[in-house]
């Protein structure tokens, strides 16, 4: 791995709840992940989903991997190709899934080998409202998330949608992975406040990562 994507292993990690930890500043700078974004973004752009009651997302969403996650009229899935094009996904890139398989292994789940990134745009305003990420097929395998770009709130709540939710700020680089126990965890975010990053401009950018297949 570059040290591009290990340059923020000084800081030390912290539990945010059972088997779910916050890595601060484990992908900065991310440049290199950034860069490799482009690639991706030429072969499949961002774009607003519709949820299952035709609601429009928010959040402008792609895919890279064997499986990219998709929201329709007919409902919350993976698919292998991209439904606008009919095309498979971009590949992952190696230094996607090196830096995911490293936070996971720090984190205290080694062995994770994601087959699934999806990447969420956040502009000002933008959320995501509380949810399980219930569609993969091994909930033995934990959740990576990497926030790029403006600082956010992350919500991370507990196994039903009741339970009142931790309030986490994920600055640039930062890493939260769960499994385990908290592998079924209600988590989202808050509505994006404005602001300008550097690397990113207006706007945050998630890589989520998962072994869905």
């Amino acid at each position: 791995m570059s040290p591009d994507l290990l340059s923020g292993l000084a800081r030390a990690p912290s539990a945010i709840a059972p088997d779910a930890t916050l890595l601060p500043g484990f992908a900065a700078p991310g440049t290199e992940l950034l860069e490799q974004l482009g690639s991706i973004l030429a072969v499949a752009p961002f774009r607003h989903m519709l949820t299952p009651g035709g609601h429009r997302m928010s959040v402008a969403m792609t895919s890279a991997g064997a499986l990219g996650w998709v929201t329709d009229r007919r409902g919350y899935r993976y698919d292998p190709c991209d439904p606008e094009t009919g095309r498979p996904w971009p590949a992952l890139p190696a230094s996607f899934a090196g830096l995911a398989q490293h936070a996971a292994e720090a984190a205290g789940f080694p062995g994770f080998t994601p087959d699934s990134c999806l990447i969420n745009r956040y502009a000002p305003g933008a959320q995501l409202a509380l949810h399980q990420d219930r569609n993969e097929r091994d909930f033995d395998q934990p959740i990576v998330s990497v926030s790029l770009g403006l600082t956010a709130t992350f919500l991370f709540g507990g196994l039903t949608r009741a339970a009142r939710p931790s309030r986490i700020r994920l600055e640039h680089g930062d890493i939260v992975v769960w499994g385990g126990a908290a592998r079924l965890a209600f988590h989202g975010i808050a509505p994006l406040p404005a602001g300008f990053h550097p690397l990113t401009g207006s706007c945050r950018i998630n890589l989520t990562f998962r072994r869905a297949g």
